[in-house]
């Protein structure tokens, strides 16, 4: 129960209470035009104090999902429909070998072109004024005539980049200096020397599922197996099923993204993050967690980390500024805690040390006070953009379509009827121009064929509704021919 979380938990209380009556809201146990719990009704209830329950609200009005009334209170807003969530998928209750690497292959093999409108991969908006210092910086380091940018780098990383990381690690919850921190190319190496430095050929690594395709890709290419376990889509991983797993298989490692979640967008609930931290010490085995998108929230302060929690260092925390800033950085870093030497010696001998020039820029922009207003500008575009994808998704997807709810990033997880085909959606979608993320590469064994994901991080033109349209009409179509070749 809420009631029962500690005091120093009151940041959270009021997040786990937005995110029980959004549930609540988008089950229809509060239909459009009802009236909402009073505060004081909520604050007895819940045992929670008066500003806790008004937090509560202005998170659910900030989602569009409640409705201030002045001497009324709060109503569920008149017209609004939304698309149902997702259902929590059935895995196999097994480990089992990763496929989908020509699906993925063909996804990340795609390059922008002005005759496509590319929904599928997971692109910040990088049309920004907000980045304008960062490319002012990077042309700096490149006039420099100390070659600095030109030279090898410490193992580690540029010692001011992790400086800095260190301080905006603090809003995460997590206590680390500069000398916990490696730098790496992305986000993406930062998850493969975490699992190189666990785990062996043959081991078995649990993952929430859906699931990131890159962190399988990596099971798959080291000859590890993946566990996929049930995931809610506002909880996210099923403790229970976990549980489960680990009393039965020899797992490894735990490998999930609790916060802004790829691809169903969820935040983890904080009781539930200390849940699994505990699981994971009872059974002992290391969590890899993926925070890419955490600095995304939609809500300030952003959500802990896993890792904030961690006090035997058994959680190896990866993120990277390809989602906050730019992929082409190519710049991530990891928090490996106790398995530090291993990290830098699965670093060395992949890639090395990281490019200084891109380091030295990044680090500038953070010094300078230029990351948090860009944060706070692309946070504020992302939300508006997800409530206007929701709504095309509700006016031109096929009756019965289901969307996830995301509480930051710029991802969008659509769910079609039992038995529809992706990947022919993704085949008759090229030819009119328009690519979607099919939702088969997100999990290990293939499953979620009848499922879609969608970028919705540039800004909404008339050129990217009608591509959304596109891909309605086109899910319409197919239905249409399924149904009549079943009759």
């Amino acid at each position: 129960m809420l009631s029962t979380l500690p005091e120093n938990c009151a940041m959270t209380l009021y997040v786990n209470l937005a995110e029980l009556l959004g549930t609540r809201i988008e089950q229809g146990f509060y239909r459009p035009g009802d009236r909402l719990p009073s505060v004081r009704a909520l604050s007895v209830e819940h045992g929670v104090s008066l500003s806790t329950v008004q937090q509560a609200y202005r998170v659910l009005e900030d989602s569009g999902l409640a409705q201030p009334k002045p001497k009324s209170g709060y109503f569920v807003p008149v017209g609004r429909e939304l698309p149902a969530l997702p259902v929590v998928g059935r895995p196999a209750q097994r480990p089992v070998d990763i496929s989908q690497w020509e699906q993925v292959l063909e996804l990340i093999r795609s390059v922008p072109r002005e005759d496509t409108v590319q929904l599928g991969r997971g692109m910040p908006d990088l049309d920004s004024p907000t980045l304008k210092p960062l490319l002012r910086s990077l042309a700096q380091i490149s006039r420099r005539q100390d070659m600095r940018g030109l030279s090898y780098d410490n193992i580690h990383g540029n010692f001011g980049l992790r400086e800095q990381v260190a301080r905006l690690l603090l809003d995460s919850g997590c206590q680390l200096g500069p000398n916990d921190l490696v730098i790496t190319t992305g986000c993406h190496e930062a998850l493969s020397t975490s699992i190189r430095s666990i785990c062996e050929p043959g081991d078995i690594v649990a993952v929430d599922s859906p699931s990131f395709h890159g962190a399988m890709q990596t099971l798959k290419g080291l000859g590890m197996k993946a566990l996929e376990i049930p995931t809610d889509p506002i909880t996210g991983i099923s403790l229970d099923a976990l549980e489960l797993a680990l009393e039965q298989w020899p797992i490894k490692a735990i490998q999930l993204t609790p916060n802004c979640n790829n691809p169903l967008g969820y935040i983890m609930p904080e009781s539930r993050k200390r849940a699994l931290l505990t699981l994971a010490q009872r059974f002992d085995v290391a969590i890899i967690e993926d925070d890419v998108y955490g600095e995304l929230a939609y809500t300030y302060p952003r959500p802990r980390t896993i890792k904030s929690f961690d006090e035997d260092g058994r959680v190896l925390l990866c993120s990277s500024f390809s989602k906050t800033l730019a992929p082409g950085l190519r710049i991530g870093w990891v928090a490996p805690g106790r398995y530090l030497e291993r990290v830098l010696h699965m670093k060395y001998i992949s890639t090395g040390s990281t490019a200084p020039q891109p380091q030295l820029a990044i680090a500038d922009f953070l010094k300078n006070g230029h990351f948090e207003p860009h944060l706070r500008r692309m946070r504020s575009q992302y939300q508006r953009n997800r409530d206007l994808m929701i709504d095309w998704i509700s006016r031109y997807f096929p009756a019965g379509t289901r969307a996830s709810r995301p509480q930051g990033s710029f991802m969008l997880w659509v769910e079609l009827p039992e038995g529809f085909d992706a990947l022919r959606l993704n085949r008759a979608l090229q030819d009119q121009g328009v690519q979607i993320a099919v939702g088969s590469i997100f999990s290990a064994s293939g499953k979620y064929r009848n499922c879609l994901r969608m970028n919705y991080a540039a800004k909404p033109t008339p050129l990217i509704e009608e591509a959304v349209r596109k891909v309605g009409a086109a899910a319409i179509t197919l239905l249409a021919q399924n149904e009549s070749s079943i009759d």
